[in-house]
This record gives structure tokens, C-alpha cells and sequence, in this order.
């Protein structure tokens, strides 16, 4: 493993080397992106690689599939476990998203959001476009939440992203002026008030299904989408489960919501399946990404949870834009956590970052036994945290798993989300230590959940996995190890080893998951 911070020169590069062949411990490769912001027809952001390069280049595409520019100018910037590239190209027509490819290694793709505060998008074609931009993307909604229908049709058919700016906490939308658009990737709904702001993409509204289980039609279907301030309760609740963690609240306590209404009021939860949803936050100062993360609190327990969230800290911005799959009251909390045995570990930096992002915890207060090997059911529940997900109760998943155990919740969450299975006896064996080739193939399952995972041909696979003399003790998952070396989250112990049987550590279980979290951009 390469340590945190070393020279690059060609002695240190050589002693490295000669290291890393001699410890047995696992290697992570890392290329992605991070501190990507779409804004105002300018793309910007960061590339990191462990790869250097004199060619950092980001090729732009519009949601067609268009190539629409390149940012050639992609630039050094500094290297802190990976070398990092910061981009930058303006002059670009107004989308609902664009694309991007990295082109250190060319295999890192990344999808970036328009956040301009009016969204217009022609598709005009090519660069910086040209021809009338369509006005009516914002629409006012009075406080009582009230939405015409025509009018929000209208700006649909023009505009793939409309924005609602709420006089109050609510909009009620008329699911009949959405019925055309929701087979339309993008179109979308940008919903904001003082408290926040909710992206609501069109295509997750099952509406038929909807309008069925509310006992009515499209017609007489509305969608609610509410966005306030939590109530004093929990938001004091949520300040006192903070301060049981060490932390102090960085935001207010919002409680975002979405909703079906038939006749009388009746309600549906919408299920939002694997479809993570952006939320974001302003924040009323700027905070450390590595020593911040948005949670979300649940009013039954009391309790606070880690959720996926990108932190924009600007001269002009300080906001966190939160992603996930469900709905809840949501803040930020600030954390500096560490553990004495850990001090100058290899994987330091990694623990720490997870530990404040409340996706690890330590074995006690003060020790965390990085070099400890890691459970089945231990990784299990990390990556479940790590995704943001809802633990699942009340099923019956694996004879040797029980309602009683500690991990029978997030085993059943990691189940529902396909992220493991069993073996041929039906057992899960979930105090088994975990082997590298077990953990690659949750890694990916899980990136797979997150809509963050390359796509490997057999061709590919094999060439990904010929370099590895012992490949052919992978037992089952040849498919996942691959897609793990090509989304840069895992590599061999040495040029030549990929070694699926080995086990793997707290440490570096931490510094994988560290890895997925950044390749799917849901931590910076």
C-alpha cells in the first residue's frame, strides 16, 4: 500500500515498489472524480488517479451521448495519496446533465447535474450551442402549494428541468401534468425553498402503479413533495444524538418528503427503488469534508446515520448535496474522530475520514485494530452503512442467521439490495472471515446499487485478469474481481498476485470502502 503523502521521485518510486512486494497487504487503485459542479454553462471540477499523467484530459458529452467538448486544460494540482487534476470548460449550452469521461486511464465515467438557479436547456446541439433558449424553466408556487397543471405541462415540453420555487414547505403537483414526461431520463422537477432543495427526476414516478394503490387514475393523482424545518423534537433530538457521538450540528434539521395523494387525502409512500435522489442543503458556514457528513435521523431510535453527500464549499456557496434512495429529516454534523492505535498507520487518513462519516466505528473509544481480520457479517454491515440503507427486519434469509443476531437487519438490507448472497447450503457463514474475492464481489454488487459500475466484456475481463498468475484460484467470482480492477478499487498484492483467497483487515476493508464511496461520489 502506498503510504500518504511520498516525493515523486524515481528513488522513492523504486523504494516503494520494493515495499509493497514485501508486505502483505492489499492494493487499491483509485481514478475518479470529485468536487464536480455543473453551473451556469460551465463544468468544473477535480480528476484523481493513482496514475500520473502529463495528459489529463475530460471529455464532455451532453445526455444524448454527444461529445460536446473537451477539457484539454485538465491540470496538476497535488498529490495526497492520489494525484489529482483540476479541469475546467465554460461556454457550454444549458442541460439537464452532462457526462463525463476521465482520460488518465479513459475508463471513469461521471454523471454531473445542472445546479444553475435557472435550468433552460434547448439541445441545441454541439458546444456552445445556439438558438432561442426557451424562458418559463421557474415556476412560483404559492404557499398553500397549489400547482396548475397546464402550466407546469407547458413548461415541461419546452424545459428538461422546471424549476418550483416554493412560497412554503409544499408543492402539490398534478400528476396529470407529468404523465407525458415520466419515460423521459431527462426531465425532471427542481424544488427549492429556503431550507433546501429537492431534484426530483420524472422517471421514477410510477404513476399507473400509483393512482392503483391510492384506488383512483392519473386524473385524480397528486404528487407532494415538502420540504421544512423539523419539528423542535426532533430537531433537539437530533442535537443530543450528535453530542452522544462527539459532534456538534453544522445545519438546520430538515425534513424532506415525498408523497402520492388520491381523493380524501389518502397518502402513498413512493418507493424509490436503487434511484438516488439529490437533496441539498445550505450550509451557514464552510466545513471539512473529512471531519462533516450529512445524516439522517430517525425519530423512533433517536439515532443518526451516515447518508452519501458531496460537500460544495465556494467563496460564494457553502452547501452539502445529500443522495438517497428514501425520505426523512436530514442534517450535518461535524466530527474529529481518531483512534491511538491507528496513529500513523498506513490507512490512518482512511479510518479517520470513515470514522467522522459514521460509516466505521472503533472497537472501543480509543481503538479500532486496523490489522484485525473483518467478518462476513461485519463488511456486510459496513457496506449497508455505506449505501445509506435501511436495515430489514423479519426475514428469513439464511438458516445460520437469526432475528436475534446483531446483524440480522443489515444482512437483510444487503439481501433486498442483491449485494450478497448465500452459499449452496443456504448458509451465510457470517463470522467467517471475508476473502478478497468475497469482498470484490460485494464492492461491485454495491456499485452496481449505487449505478456506479463499469461494464467489463469477457474480452476485457480476461485481460484484466491474465496478468495475475494465480487468477485461476478465483472460485466463482471472476466476473466481479475484474469489474473491481476496472472501476480502480482493487489490484493485485503484487504485479503478478491477485490472491482471492486471502483475508482481509479492518484497515483495509476501511480503505476500500473509502475507494467505492468516492467512486460513486457520494463522499469528498
Amino acid at each position: 500500500m502506498k503510504p500518504a503523502v511520498f516525493k515523486k521521485t524515481a528513488q522513492v518510486t523504486i523504494m516503494m515498489l520494493i515495499i509493497s512486494a514485501l508486505l502483505p497487504v492489499l492494493a487499491f487503485a483509485a481514478t475518479g472524480f470529485t468536487n464536480v459542479v455543473y453551473k451556469d454553462g460551465t463544468v468544473s471540477g477535480s480528476v484523481y488517479s493513482d496514475t500520473y499523467s502529463v495528459n489529463s484530459q475530460v471529455y464532455v458529452y451532453d445526455p444524448s451521448g454527444n461529445k460536446i467538448g473537451t477539457a484539454s486544460t485538465a491540470t496538476y494540482s497535488v498529490y495526497n495519496d492520489v494525484y489529482t487534476y483540476n479541469f475546467s470548460l465554460s461556454g457550454l449550452s444549458s442541460y439537464a446533465y452532462l457526462k463525463l469521461l476521465e482520460q488518465v486511464t479513459g475508463s471513469v465515467y461521471h454523471t454531473v447535474y445542472n445546479t444553475s438557479s435557472s435550468n433552460n436547456n434547448n439541445h441545441s446541439g454541439g458546444g456552445g450551442g445556439g438558438g432561442a433558449i426557451p424562458s418559463g424553466s421557474t415556476i412560483s408556487v404559492s404557499s398553500d402549494g397549489s400547482l396548475d397543471a397546464n402550466t407546469l405541462k407547458n413548461a415541461l415540453a419546452n424545459n428538461d428541468v422546471v424549476e418550483l420555487k416554493l412560497s412554503g414547505d409544499l408543492v402539490l403537483i398534478p400528476a396529470k401534468a407529468l404523465v407525458d414526461y415520466v419515460s423521459d431520463k431527462n426531465k425532471a422537477l427542481k424544488i427549492t425553498n429556503d431550507k433546501g432543495t429537492y431534484l426530483l427526476p420524472l422517471y421514477v414516478l410510477k404513476l399507473e402503479d400509483l393512482a392503483g394503490k391510492l384506488g383512483t387514475d392519473v386524473d385524480n393523482t397528486t404528487i407532494k413533495v415538502s420540504i421544512s424545518a423539523a419539528s423542535d423534537e426532533d430537531a433537539n433530538g437530533l442535537t443530543t444524538a450528535a453530542s452522544a457521538l462527539g459532534g456538534t450540528v453544522a445545519s438546520q434539521a430538515v425534513d424532506f418528503n415525498l408523497a402520492a395523494l388520491g381523493p380524501d387525502n389518502k397518502s402513498q409512500a413512493i418507493d424509490l427503488g436503487s434511484n438516488y435522489l439529490s437533496r441539498t442543503l445550505p450550509l451557514s458556514k464552510s466545513v471539512n469534508p473529512s471531519k462533516a457528513t450529512a445524516v439522517v435521523y430517525d425519530p423512533a431510535t433517536k439515532k443518526l446515520s451516515f447518508v452519501p453527500s458531496v460537500f460544495n464549499n465556494t467563496d460564494s456557496t457553502n452547501e452539502v448535496v445529500i443522495k438517497r434512495n428514501s425520505n426523512s429529516i436530514y442534517a450535518v454534523i461535524e466530527l474529529d474522530k481518531s483512534f491511538a492505535d491507528s496513529q500513523g498507520h498506513w490507512a490512518q487518513s482512511n479510518i479517520e475520514l470513515l470514522a467522522n462519516k459514521l460509516v466505521i466505528d472503533g472497537v472501543t473509544d480509543t481503538s479500532f485494530q486496523p490489522e484485525r481480520n473483518i467478518t462476513r457479517a461485519e463488511f456486510a454491515a459496513l457496506v449497508v452503512r455505506a449505501l445509506g440503507l435501511n436495515t430489514v427486519t423479519g426475514g428469513t434469509y439464511f438458516k445460520d442467521v437469526d432475528s436475534s443476531n446483531w446483524f440480522s437487519g443489515v444482512v437483510g438490507a444487503a439481501v433486498t439490495a442483491k449485494i450478497i448472497d448465500g452459499y449452496e447450503d443456504n448458509t451465510f457463514r457470517p463470522d467467517q472471515s471475508i476473502t478478497r474475492e468475497e469482498l470484490a464481489a460485494m464492492v461491485v454488487r454495491a456499485l452496481d446499487y449505487a449505478g456506479a459500475k463499469p461494464e467489463v466484456s469477457s474480452d476485457r475481463q480476461a485481460e484484466l485478469l491474465g496478468k495475475f498468475k494465480d487468477a485461476n484460484q478465483i472460485v466463482w467470482g471472476q466476473q466481479e474481481m475484474a469489474e473491481a480492477i476496472e472501476a480502480g478499487i482493487v489490484d493485485g498484492i503484487t504485479d503478478n498476485t491477485i490472491a482471492p483467497a486471502s483475508q482481509a483487515t479492518r484497515a483495509q476493508s476501511a480503505t476500500m470502502l473509502k475507494r467505492l464511496l468516492t467512486k460513486a461520489n457520494f463522499i469528498n
